[in-house]
């Protein structure tokens, strides 16, 4: 596997694994299969995992820290504080809303810390930007946990260039995650000119638009019923039918490569620069190593430039979150 890096410090997979979706948000989960597709990430070269307490809640950092333990020292965890917590429900309902209030990061460190089994966090992301809180006095108590040697870097999901600006005068940032794919490219108008000035990775983190480029998903009752994607705008009716035709043109161009639809989407996301390590999730072996085989894919400038047009974005149906859940990002 190649690697990348991230910042300064931080020596990476190419390809990375997102896990939520071991735990959290698309149906039911199989901890025996996902141990399984973890380790066996790892015999593949992955080195890049990504958890966050809101999966599960809690439930992605245990069963990381578990199925992890025998490699700790051969593999990169990244996990996720900032949103406020309603123990008394599952899943994405849990999330109520935002803290990063300086004391609540070292709270969520601690916790996290205990969870993964582990003495130092190596990537610690604030998940959301809280409106109420400075940036400087967040990224304040994270850097306080880098010089206790509980945390390695710092990183920040779904900001703004303003505010990543910000944050990184306080201390440096590693990484900026948000999300960004084929229909997904918001980060292009600043956010990612922002992070190579700086010097700051990018980890897209949904870069198989949620699996919905793939074309494996022919029809929404293709997901479980709990599954979150079924509340997300592209997924429902008249959205749903339109992005399919879509994926439909991706999934050509990938026939002709010799390769996947999934694939050719990787790829196309690893060819937007050096700096950038997508984490596509995956709970099943075939899906991991068709995943981590994208990042031999060499594709040429006007490929690159053919794929980057062959989803318009001025025709993907429906917004990439609820109004709600879109409030929370950019900020």
């Amino acid at each position: 596997m190649k690697t990348r890096k991230l910042g300064n410090d931080l020596t990476v997979s190419a390809i990375g694994l997102g896990c939520m979706g071991m735990s959290f948000a698309y149906g039911a989960k199989d901890d025996e299969e996902s141990t399984k597709t973890l380790r066996r990430a790892v015999d593949l070269g992955v080195t890049f995992f990504d958890t966050a307490e809101t999966y599960g809640p809690f439930h992605n950092e245990e069963l990381l820290g578990k199925a992890l333990k025998p490699v700790r020292d051969r593999v990169v965890i990244a996990t996720k504080f900032g949103f406020k917590l309603d123990l008394t429900k599952s899943g994405p309902a849990a999330m109520v809303g935002v803290d990063s209030r300086p004391e609540h990061v070292k709270e969520v460190a601690e916790a996290s810390l205990r969870r993964l089994g582990t003495d130092v966090i190596d990537l610690f992301y604030q998940h959301r930007v809280d409106p109420d809180v400075p940036i400087e006095d967040t990224v304040g108590a994270m850097a306080d946990l880098v010089r206790e040697g509980k945390v390695r870097t710092l990183g920040l999901s779904e900001a703004s260039a303003a505010t990543i600006r910000r944050a990184h005068a306080v201390h440096p940032i590693a990484a900026l995650q948000s999300e960004y794919s084929l229909w997904s490219r918001d980060p292009e108008a600043e956010v990612l000119a922002t992070c190579r000035e700086l010097g700051i990775g990018f980890v897209p983190y949904s870069p198989l638009g949620r699996g919905f480029l793939t074309g494996a998903i022919r029809k929404v009752d293709d997901l479980d019923q709990d599954d979150f994607r079924r509340n997300l705008p592209r997924f429902q009716g008249e959205n749903f039918d339109a992005n399919a035709a879509l994926v439909a043109a991706l999934e050509r161009h990938a026939r002709e490569k010799g390769v996947t639809a999934a694939q050719l989407a990787l790829a196309w996301v690893l060819h937007q620069g050096e700096g950038i390590v997508p984490i596509p999730g995956a709970r099943k072996l075939d899906h991991l190593e068709q995943n981590v085989a994208a990042a031999e894919i060499v594709l040429s400038p006007e490929e690159v430039d053919e794929l980057s047009n062959i989803i318009p974005l001025s025709e993907v149906a429906g917004k990439r979150y609820s109004d709600a859940s879109l409030a929370m990002t950019n900020r």
